[in-house]
């Protein structure tokens, strides 16, 4: 049986505080045209991501703050960096087309409006994540990874050059999931709690 910690001083939650921590760090290297700390910036918060999630499924450090901080490090680090790399002349990579930073962030803008009318509604608090989510959320970071690493090594250009299309495209289908996974909650009621273990 699992629960969630009722302190907020963990392991987790201090990787996700540091995340948040290094947003600010990642945009003024970015801004200021420094392509190799800003891709070891944001490498940096991906371990982070990686180490605070791994710590807290592996030792039971879930907490009721984590499960909110978390997500909310990863949109501001992702977002941050999908708003700045579609700039002209604030990297010297490839770009991120600005139609697909404006999908990104509308998505996840609809997502917590409809998740907050559920929650007011109906006291849904929490959906089913979609595997397509899961797909998307891992093609958005490695296209911010890969535009980032182009601007270290420019010879990477013609072949990053696709791959915000492709999250585009993810992120597309990931909004269309949600929706229909929305809907078909609104259909049928109120949900039970999740059980627990």
């Amino acid at each position: 049986m699992s629960t969630l910690r009722r302190s907020p001083i963990t392991i987790p939650n201090l990787l996700s505080l540091v995340r948040m921590g290094l947003t600010p760090l990642f945009l003024i290297s970015v801004v200021n045209g420094q392509a190799v700390a800003a891709l070891a910036t944001f490498a940096a918060a991906g371990i982070t991501d990686a180490l605070d999630g791994y710590i807290a499924r592996t030792y039971g450090q879930q907490s009721r703050l984590g499960a909110y901080l978390d997500p909310i490090a990863d949109k501001m680090l992702l977002m941050s960096a999908y708003v700045v790399l579609a700039v002209p002349g604030l990297h010297s990579g490839a770009l991120i087309p600005v139609w697909v930073t404006v999908l990104v962030i509308a998505r996840d803008l609809i997502i917590v409006t409809i998740a907050l009318i559920f929650y007011v509604a109906l006291g849904t608090r929490r959906f089913q994540p979609h595997w397509l989510s899961k797909v998307n959320t891992i093609v958005q970071v490695v296209t911010a990874i890969a535009v980032l690493a182009s601007g270290v090594w420019r010879q990477l250009i013609p072949i990053v050059s696709w791959l915000p299309y492709a999250a585009g495209a993810t992120t597309i289908g990931s909004g269309v999931a949600y929706l229909h996974g929305a809907a078909q909650v609104e259909r049928s009621g109120p949900a039970p709690p999740p059980p627990e273990g």
